[in-house]
């Protein structure tokens, strides 16, 4: 007997996507999905394994640009596409062309393969004007209804958060791949993947290394470029969004098992790894924020794919001029209209999905300029967006940490300081200012002094603190430390363009020989390098972003832009780690949760705290004297001193710090501050007395020693007591 057809009710026209419920006392699902300038919907359903489509049932009611509609006797594990019926008219912006397959921007579920959907368009190949009439519904994906309160009820069954407060965060930037697919000591199923990430041995390594949140490379289901495809690469990076609630299957063991077996991607294997990996470093104290990239979409410009948002409703969801052309100030082909309360919506709910299925810890938004980009204020950005004021009274979202790369590349793209309160901004400024001191460009020691006390004249003014800042000295998005002390100029050439990809502007020196050499004098500038611009990262105010690999010396052979580089070039060759340099970035973070002068979260003023004798900060020359004015805009010499007194929160301080900053190549001579100092960091040396049981004998001289490129930190305890402790190393082979 052959079952009754299927019925398709008019439904609600909230919640966005496919969700399963109880209507008029039937069980179903409910689809609704944004176009206002359709002139019908049609939901395809398909059977299990995708391959044969079922029905196809016209969605029954539009309500304010929602069509919606209820299935009875369908629920979760049933296959879904979209079909939209209205004007193809690409001068206008419109591309509806009902012979292609959409996907449902809220699917939960994407199972099926994606690799070669950039060449999914909807135009004619020989006349781009015209729809494409061929049906490519056996190429495309197929959405899959969730049981979303299941999975919510697994997202709260994921260990709480560490909750680390903003002073105590030292960010580990990393891509989930990269990070572990040649670590020895990970089992090898596990490298490369999600289960790889939290494994016993990175566990190690981060506690370690001191880190305490990891930011991870976008991890939402993405898709490779054509052009990429065509040279036989890959989006590594995954900066290209398709699935903006679904995690991407390619970092999980259960895909590589699935590949090994021949058997077809059930993606709950996918989801499940995710959030044993988000437990797992939560009950390590760990948190995970991660990489988000809703300022576009993986169907670029107007010759990309048609995959969803563009057969759906184009002028809709996307920001366009009068002539119906993409704005393109992402650079990546088209921008989201962050004008739309649909598009708000639809990111407001991938990023509580992501906190409570999944449990994140925060976000790092890309390219959040576009994200604030008002259509009522032509476009320009605006700290107070649409966007960004439902964040910000979300409170779901009130819990998280969020981060902004304040940039795009449109005009007026740079908003370095205007993002509003809670936010955090990527701090571009510090990163080249740290370069040009270390490096060799003329840099001055005020434009340092400002860099290492948080930026006051970037963020001060918008009423935050210090931790506004987020300080690095190099990121995903450029060189590697080892890279930036060991080439004055990129090789991108792997990356097929001609080297004419990447940035040009790096502020990078090689220390007298282009890439490796065993030229010991050279290998010894570098190291000293490495481990200055390391050590001024780790005790400036603000909160220090490391890129994962410094710490061993990764390379990637001078490219500057290994997005589409899914080899050794971006895996971490922890065969080859820089052991010495490891131990030093811990000595580092270890220093820095010891002494809250390095962590202080308010802005210095230079005058005494409550209760306190000294100043909280007070410049000195070499001379012991208060800098003149002059001082402070002469680049000679590299050399910047201070004491630093502050206490834990509220508590009185229970030692001055006296810190030195010095890129000269020369070795000089300091004017010490009246009273007895411990020194506790030379980085020249790659010493760092992390626990007090290593540091130097007490300093009784009124001179001190600087050597040529380090960074010393000297403590005086404000209650001393005298030891007599063992001297430093000398300076290590590298």
């Amino acid at each position: 007997m052959n079952p009754p057809p299927l019925q398709c009710l008019p439904g609600q026209a909230w919640p966005l996507g496919a969700t399963p419920m109880v209507l008029g006392g039937r069980a179903g699902f409910n689809m609704a999905v944004f176009s206002r300038r359709a002139t019908r919907i049609e939901l395809c359903c398909f059977s299990a394994d995708g391959s044969t489509e079922t029905a196809r049932l016209p969605l029954p009611a539009c309500t304010d640009g929602i069509w919606h509609g209820f299935v009875p006797g369908l629920g979760a594990g049933q296959r879904y596409g979209l079909r939209a019926y209205g004007p193809w008219d690409p001068r206008a912006g419109h591309f509806f062309n009902p012979a292609k397959l959409l996907i449902d921007p809220w699917a939960r579920s994407l199972p099926g393969a994606v690799d070669k959907l950039a060449l999914e368009v909807g135009f004619r190949a020989d006349a781009p004007e015209l729809p494409d009439p061929a049906d490519n519904a056996a190429r495309m994906p197929k959405a899959r209804v969730l049981d979303l309160e299941a999975e919510l009820r697994a997202g709260a069954a994921i260990a709480p958060g560490p909750g680390i407060a903003m002073a105590r965060t030292v960010l580990y930037e990393a891509h989930v791949k990269s990070l572990t697919r040649l670590h020895p000591e990970v089992p090898e199923a596990q490298r490369g993947t999600y289960a790889g990430l939290a494994s016993p041995a990175m566990l190690a390594h981060y506690r370690r290394i001191g880190v305490t949140s990891l930011c991870l490379l976008p991890v939402q289901r993405h898709l490779d470029e054509r052009h990429l495809i065509e040279r036989g690469l890959v989006n590594h990076w995954g900066y290209n969004t398709l699935g903006f609630f679904v995690p991407e299957p390619r970092y999980a063991s259960a895909a590589a098992r699935a590949d090994a077996l021949g058997a077809r991607l059930d993606d709950a294997g996918v989801r499940s790894e995710f959030r044993a990996m988000v437990d797992t470093l939560h009950r390590h104290g760990i948190e995970v924020l991660l990489d988000v990239v809703y300022n576009h979409s993986a169907e670029g410009g107007a010759l990309g794919p048609t995959l969803s948002w563009r057969g759906l409703d184009n002028v809709g969801w996307y920001a366009l001029d009068a002539q119906g052309h993409y704005q393109n100030p992402t650079g990546c082909g088209n921008t989201f209209d962050m004008g739309g309360p649909h598009v708000v919506q639809m990111v407001m709910d991938s990023l509580r999905w992501w906190v409570q299925a999944f449990g994140v810890d925060g976000f790092r938004f890309d390219l959040a300029v576009s994200l604030g980009r008002d259509p009522l204020l032509g476009r320009h950005f605006h700290p107070l967006g649409a966007l960004f004021a439902a964040i910000a009274q979300d409170p779901v979202l009130a819990r998280v940490k969020w981060i902004a790369e304040p940039w795009d590349v449109g005009a007026g793209g740079y908003q370095i300081g205007r993002f509003g309160p809670r936010w955090h901004e990527w701090n571009d400024q510090f990163r080249d200012t740290l370069r040009a001191w270390w490096l060799g460009p003329v840099c001055t020691r005020g434009q340092l002094a400002r860099r290492i006390t948080g930026s006051s004249d970037i963020f001060e003014p918008t009423g935050r603190s210090p931790l506004a800042s987020i300080n690095m000295v190099t990121a995903h998005d450029g060189f590697t430390l080892a890279d930036l002390t060991a080439y004055s100029r990129k090789h991108n050439e792997a990356n097929g363009e001609h080297n004419r990809d990447g940035n040009d502007y790096n502020l990078s020196a090689n220390g007298g020989h282009e890439g490796p050499t065993q030229d010991p004098v050279i290998l010894q500038r570098r190291a000293r390098r490495r481990r200055g611009l390391l050590a001024t990262l780790l005790v400036a105010q603000g909160v220090p972003q490391l890129l994962a690999g410094d710490e061993i010396a990764h390379s990637q052979q001078g490219n500057n832009n290994a997005y589409c580089q899914d080899n050794p070039i971006s895996w971490l060759d922890w065969a080859q780690a820089d052991r010495q340099l490891t131990d030093f970035v811990a000595g580092l973070t270890a220093l820095r949760r010891r002494y809250p002068g390095l962590r202080h979260a308010q802005w210095f003023h230079g005058a005494p705290l409550p209760g306190e004798h000294w100043p909280d900060i007070e410049w000195r020359t070499a001379k012991g004297a208060p800098p003149a004015l002059s001082d402070w805009e002469r680049a000679d010499g590299r050399l910047l001193v201070c004491t630093i007194t502050v206490g834990e929160a509220d508590q009185p301080a229970h030692e001055r710090l006296l810190l030195v900053v010095h890129a000269g190549e020369e070795a000089v001579d300091i004017q010490l501050p009246p009273g007895h100092w411990q020194p506790v960091l030379d980085s020249a040396q790659a010493w760092v007395a992390c626990d007090g049981s290593e540091a130097a004998s007490a300093i009784v001289q009124t001179v001190f020693r600087v050597s040529a490129q380090s960074v010393h930190l000297l403590v005086q305890p404000l209650h001393y007591a005298p030891r007599a402790l063992p001297p430093p190393p000398k300076e290590p082979t590298p």
